[in-house]
Parts: C-alpha cells; structure tokens; sequence
C-alpha cells in the first residue's frame, strides 16, 4: 500500500508539467507510461480527477491509442512483426504458433510477470521476413516450428528464476 501511495506520488510532478488543461491529456499518459512501464488504473483515475475529466473520458483515449499499455510488459518482451513483408511470408502464423507456446494472446502478459507478447506494424528488417524480437535479439526468417526453439533459451532462463525464487 505504502509503495503504491509513492508511486502516485510521482504524480504530481507530472501534474505540474503539463498543467490541468485538457490539452495536456495525451502528453500525460504518455509521461506516465515512461515513468511506470504502463498505465495503471489507479494513475488513470488520479488524471481524471486532475483534468477534471470523466474516467471514462480517460480511458477512452487511453484504450484507443495502441502505443498505450493498461498491462506492464513482462521481463521477456516478444514483438512479431505483422508488416507487409513479415505478413506475406507467414507472420500470422509465427504469431499464432507463439500464442500457443506461450499461453497468451497478443497484449498479454504471463500470471508470474516473465512473458509478453506484442503485434508490431514494422520492425524494419523486410529483407529477414518474418521476423521476431525477443528483449532486444531480432529472429529473422520464423517460422511456426522455429518458434518453440527460439523460446527455449528465455523459458530456461525464466525456470532457473523460478527455482532460484523458491529456493530464497
């Protein structure tokens, strides 16, 4: 509880920036997504109330722009590429073979926090359709049988955390 009154603490200090007009509505969301990672809801409601807005006016344009997260991202980010060049060569299905592995759907994270995955417009690397980007490492050329082998080195890493967590 503690820990959540300092982080709306934070705030203020964005409040102060950007003033209580309207206007300033999206710059906010946006300054608190870089301070916390996403949008928490408690945070929404604190901007509501600051703007002199609807909640629901805020979490209309919160919902509405896709750059905008309600969820943290998980320690393991996964973006598939679903440009023109990475849809043409197979995308939607590297995108569903990863759902299936990873129990999720698209701007979703896992329960224990480790996994999220994310659809993308472009990556940038056309020449390497389809492609995929797991933290910051491009997998270029994927395909649906190539998905549970790229994933085995971060489900690993996400297992030892897993032992390492029960063991303290």
């Amino acid at each position: 509880m503690k820990q959540q009154e300092e982080d709306l603490s934070r705030l203020s200090s964005i409040f102060e920036t950007y003033g209580n007009e309207r206007k300033g509505l999206i710059p906010i969301l946006l300054e608190i997504q870089k301070e916390f990672g996403y949008l928490p809801k408690e945070a929404l409601k604190k901007v509501a109330t600051f703007l002199n807005l609807k909640p629901i006016e805020v979490w209309g344009v919160a919902t509405f722009y896709n750059q905008f997260r309600l969820t943290p991202l998980g320690k393991t980010h996964i973006k598939v590429c679903m440009g023109t060049a990475c849809h043409l060569a197979g995308g939607r299905l590297v995108l569903e073979a990863l759902e299936r592995e990873l129990h999720l759907k698209v701007g979703e994270t896992s329960e224990d926090g480790q996994f999220s995955l994310e659809r993308v417009a472009c990556i940038g690397c056309c020449m390497l359709a389809p492609v995929i980007v797991i933290k910051d490492e491009i997998y270029p050329k994927m395909s649906p049988f190539k998905v549970e082998e790229s994933m085995l080195p971060y489900r690993q890493e996400s297992e030892s955390f897993i032992e390492k967590r029960r063991k303290d």
